[in-house]
């Protein structure tokens, strides 16, 4: 396995590779579908618990895959982030040959406020102001799937997260209403994203399911092809949902849930 530390952006945005080598003995090692990890943390810091384990998980499942560790915290604005993994995608499509992998095949997968920086880029990667924050043509930075774990999606009082839109955009612009129309994404879908694969749990009470749901009716209107799961069990912050990201405080195991992993590696490999 290749395990390197990649820079990819000025801001001091990293990557994370966990890349398997070519081998003579194994046909689809020569190119790979990719999957860029987006871990969560309100905006505030890139969870452990929704990185490497994930990334890991895919790996065996034949996805070069990669975290990317973004820019957090109170002096970290939109749409650095965004600019951060649009440079991801560019710089994984630009060395797709040396790297292995299949340049039309680059998801890109998002959990809480990491699913809201994935679905951003799935909604902003053709916006003229994403291409003049980046300098990146809009083809070089595009995901070709989106998968989406109990995002952050809308700004919409009652169903925000209200924590992560105020690290997102500050505390001052976060009551800005055109702030946070900006920010919800539901309200920027168009026929031109990803097709998506969305997965939540009913209960979440950090992120209320109505965040996925708003993000898919919008999909289904524009005509973009989805797949979601609402599970009637299970908090937030779920992560693989088994033992291998479990947290100190008992919680993240919710066995109902831990089919969405190859729920969603058999819609990519679709």
């Amino acid at each position: 396995m290749i395990h390197e530390r990649v820079p990819v952006a000025n801001d001091g945005a990293f990557i994370k590779t966990y890349f398997q080598e070519v081998s003579p003995e194994i046909k689809m090692s020569e190119c790979r579908p990719a999957l860029v990890v987006c871990p969560g943390g309100g905006y505030e810091y890139c969870s452990d618990r929704e990185a490497e384990p994930i990334a890991l998980a895919f790996a065996s499942r034949g996805f070069q895959a990669c975290v990317l560790q973004y820019p957090c915290g109170e002096n970290h604005h939109f749409p650095e982030q965004l600019c951060a993994l649009a440079h991801t995608v560019a710089w994984l499509r630009e060395n797709a040959g040396r790297l292995h992998l299949d340049a039309n095949r680059i998801a890109v997968a998002g959990f809480s406020a990491g699913g809201h920086l994935a679905a951003s880029l799935g909604v902003f990667w053709n916006a003229p102001f994403l291409a003049k924050e980046t300098g990146l043509l809009p083809e070089s930075m595009r995901p070709d799937r989106l998968v989406l774990g109990y995002p952050v999606i809308s700004g919409e009082p009652g169903i925000a997260a209200e924590p992560s839109m105020r690290s997102l955009l500050g505390q001052e612009p976060c009551e800005d209403p055109k702030e946070r129309e900006f920010v919800s994404l539901e309200k920027h879908v168009t026929a031109q994203v990803p097709p998506t694969f969305l997965w939540h749990t009913y209960p979440d009470a950090t992120v209320p399911v109505e965040n996925s749901l708003y993000f898919a009716l919008a999909l289904r209107k524009a005509g973009v092809p989805f797949e979601a799961h609402i599970y009637s069990v299970g908090g937030h912050g779920l992560s693989l949902a088994n033992h291998l990201t479990e947290n100190f405080a008992g919680g993240g195991v919710q066995r109902e849930c831990e089919g969405w992993l190859s729920l969603a590696a058999d819609w990519l490999s679709r």
